[in-house]
């Protein structure tokens, strides 16, 4: 590839596409619509992107649908479950509160995405009422909605996500402790990890 074949502008990258489809603006607004309540109520995944001075995040949040919460038409909170502790994501809204989120859908093409300003809580009584099997959440994120809007079905349907026939047997490539292990030298990771792993997950997920 040559300089002369790199975009370098948003002239050139608009005189390539060409405008915009109409619909496409139209379906950004600043709140959240009785449409957009009805995929985030039904979302049971999803995607958190951040940006700070070490770099960016995206992170994957997953939980049983509803487990984001509408608090207003312009804000939404989502707990967060123990995990690997690395904090990336969390770290970045310390300096830097603009958050992108990706929700997605199981058998449904479209994907919804928010644009906004996110805050950590721990607040006692917050946290409580995420609660799940007693075990309240670590902390809670809360969002502040400045863009929502949706994007159409074509993305899912090129990568056949939802399509039964396009899953890939998880044995067929290596397992988490195999690439672990690989990557320390086989100080960490390897078959007892794979083998603890089920327990592992079931004692961690809330």
């Amino acid at each position: 590839m040559t300089n002369s074949h790199v975009v370098e502008s948003v002239a050139q990258l608009e005189s390539l596409y060409g405008e915009p489809m109409p619909t496409a603006l139209a379906k950004e607004i600043d709140h959240i619509s009785q449409g957009y309540r009805a995929l985030i109520e039904a979302a049971p995944f999803v995607i958190i992107a951040t940006s700070g001075p070490d770099g960016l995040d995206c992170s994957p949040k997953g939980d049983m649908p509803g487990f984001v919460r509408i608090v207003d038409e312009r804000t939404v909170m989502i707990p967060d479950r123990p995990g690997n502790n690395r904090l990336d994501g969390f770290k970045n809204l310390m300096t830097d509160p603009r958050i992108a989120l990706l929700f997605l859908i199981p058998g449904v093409g479209e994907t919804l995405r928010i644009n906004g300003r996110g805050q950590v809580s721990v607040d006692p009584a917050l946290r409580e009422s995420f609660a799940v099997n007693g075990k309240p959440a670590r902390a809670v994120l809360i969002v502040t909605i400045e863009t929502i809007f949706f994007h159409c079905s074509k993305a899912i349907m090129r990568g056949k996500l939802w399509d039964a026939k396009a899953q890939i047997d998880r044995k067929s490539l290596p397992s988490t402790g195999t690439i672990i292990a690989e990557l320390t030298d086989g100080k960490l990771g390897g078959a007892q990890y794979d083998k603890d792993a089920p327990a592992r997950h079931k004692a961690m997920l809330y």
